[in-house]
């Protein structure tokens, strides 16, 4: 069975740490002062590392447990960034789903999310693969150790960075104490949070090492395996966040963004854009050469739980209209109902250009009308993961959601040579020449270089049209700077609130960039605090 077959398979690989239902780190309420350890079955702790075979089901596991974080992208990188409508939809469907992250309502009590998004349990597994491959399997080759360690110190890497832009500082943890370390009571595994460079610090160091364990192979089976080029655009991601944003402790390092660009420069050649932006998503081309790294779903095997939500309703489809009056009915085929709960603003599609490919492919624009059919609402459907029709005639949301494409390596590029005080230009105008395809005209639609803050704001909102539903917005408005330096989240011009409002108000919101623990993770280790200014 080759590796992608085994990767299809993945969800039916029995994975370590069955004894992780007994406690998953901070989200129990104590630890017995005794716990049994003896595995219940023979794939469980070290009878899992005996041969190469198990080491790479292992890996299979591991990247089962990554696909199944990926709603992370929307609920920690998007839902925050003021694309999202917070208020119920023309169709009269609540929007409470993602709050108080869309309306930024935090409070201590209220924090959206619980037990740090559940990341601790998969860097659980992967802490114990790093310590067994990394120290024992001798039989496996250099070459086979070295890539399986990249691929766990990659993984790794994201998982921490996702928190760390999350949170701030985070408890580190390295090992897998219950099974290693023999923990057996609470006060063995309660960790306090490391200060904000420290995190940062170590996720620098993991990213370090998993390139190093890649060397020089750029190799993969499927783009759907952490590879080489993933480590690459995630390094280059964690120096450019470094060179730009500070926290508490930590502040930019100006030399990042050089290192950021070195690694961007490595993937420029070995990748390139479709021809058209649709073909990116297609079912039947998944492994194409745009796509770096993405979630993979399969007919059969996996599906796309979440975008279900995006979508409109049966019951609604006979009271709204297209803008040219045609009644809705079931435009899309869906052939299902969706739940229409998450719907970006409407600004958000005001802000392409009807010709502008990217724009219809992504959305659907719905209107409610009056008795004489004038236009008394607006709103969105997305389009963009729509999945599939079976042979059966069945709807199956089974897109990939790319987590890099070289799309995104060449936004990075942009924003790289602008914080160096180069020209942007030609890289923002390889994704416009795309996206506006036989319409493009380099003096209607290309870029000219200008100020730092013009620069900035024509790569964020060239990032926005791009990247709809793939988790980037929030992360972006909290990495991207206005000409002072401050972080675009705080700047009305990045805004699509209108009036000049920013995502966050600086003088009353801006201990709000970083998320609250709840009060139950709190309770359950004494040795944490709560993020300043909750």
């Amino acid at each position: 069975m080759n590796h992608i077959e085994n990767f299809l398979n993945m969800k039916r690989i029995i994975t370590v740490f069955t004894v992780l239902s007994v406690c998953l780190l901070f989200a129990c309420d104590s630890i017995n002062n005794s716990l049994e350890l003896a595995p219940i079955d023979s794939f469980a702790s070290g009878n899992f590392f005996n041969n190469a075979d198990q080491v790479n089901g292992n890996m299979l596991g591991l990247h089962s447990d990554l696909r199944g974080m990926y709603q992370g992208l929307y609920m920690l990188g998007e839902s925050r960034g003021g694309t999202y409508i917070a208020v119920p939809s023309i169709m009269g469907t609540s929007q409470d789903q993602m709050n108080p992250q869309k309306s930024n309502t935090f409070t201590k009590e209220s924090t959206g999310i619980s037990n740090w998004y559940g990341y601790y349990s998969p860097i659980l597994k992967v802490n114990y693969f790093i310590e067994r491959v990394e120290n024992g399997c001798s039989f496996l080759s250099d070459a086979q150790r070295g890539r399986y360690l990249g691929q766990a110190y990659g993984i790794r890497a994201y998982y921490y960075f996702m928190l760390y832009r999350t949170y701030g500082g985070v408890p580190v943890i390295d090992r897998a104490k219950v099974i290693l370390d023999g923990a057996t009571s609470a006060l063995d595994l309660y960790t306090p949070r490391s200060t904000p460079k420290q995190t940062l610090d170590f996720i620098k160091s993991d990213i370090l090492k998993s390139d190093q364990y890649f060397g020089s192979d750029f190799s993969t089976a499927s783009n759907a395996m952490w590879s080489k080029s993933a480590t690459l655009m995630l390094k280059s991601e964690i120096f450019l966040w470094s060179g730009k944003v500070a926290d508490g402790d930590q502040t930019p390092a100006g030399t990042d963004i050089q290192t950021a660009k070195d690694a961007l420069s490595q993937l420029i050649g070995k990748y390139s854009l479709q021809p058209k932006f649709e073909d990116v998503f297609a079912y039947n081309n998944k492994e194409n050469n745009e796509t770096i790294f993405a979630f993979r779903f399969i007919e059969g095997e996996a599906s796309d739980g979440n975008v279900g939500r995006y979508l409109y309703q049966s019951a609604w489809q006979n009271r709204f209209y297209s803008k040219e009056g045609i009644l809705m009915g079931d435009t899309l085929d869906l052939r299902a109902s969706g739940g229409n709960a998450q719907e970006y603003r409407y600004e958000l599609f005001e802000s392409f250009q009807p010709n502008d490919t990217r724009r219809d492919f992504t959305f659907l624009d719905f209107y409610a009308h009056d008795a004489e059919h004038n236009i008394i609402g607006k709103g969105l459907i997305l389009k963009k993961n729509m999945g599939i029709l079976n042979a059966n005639g069945a709807r199956v949301w089974a897109t990939d959601i790319p987590l890099y494409r070289f799309a995104d390596v060449l936004l990075m590029m942009a924003e790289v040579e602008n914080k160096l005080g180069n020209d942007p230009s030609s890289y923002i105008n390889q994704v416009r020449a795309r996206a506006y395809g036989a319409s493009y005209n380099a003096d209607e639609h290309g870029h000219v270089n200008g100020d730092f803050e013009a620069n900035e704001l024509a790569i964020l909102f060239e990032r926005d049209k791009e990247f709809v539903y793939e988790g980037k917005r929030w992360f972006d408005i909290r990495r991207m700077q206005d000409a002072t330096g401050r972080a675009l989240v705080f700047s009305g011009a990045a805004s699509y609130y209108g009036n000049g409002t920013p995502v966050l108000d600086y003088n009353t919101k801006a201990y709000m960039v970083l998320w609250p623990i709840d009060v139950t993770t709190l309770n359950n280790d004494p040795t944490l605090e709560q993020t300043l200014g909750y």
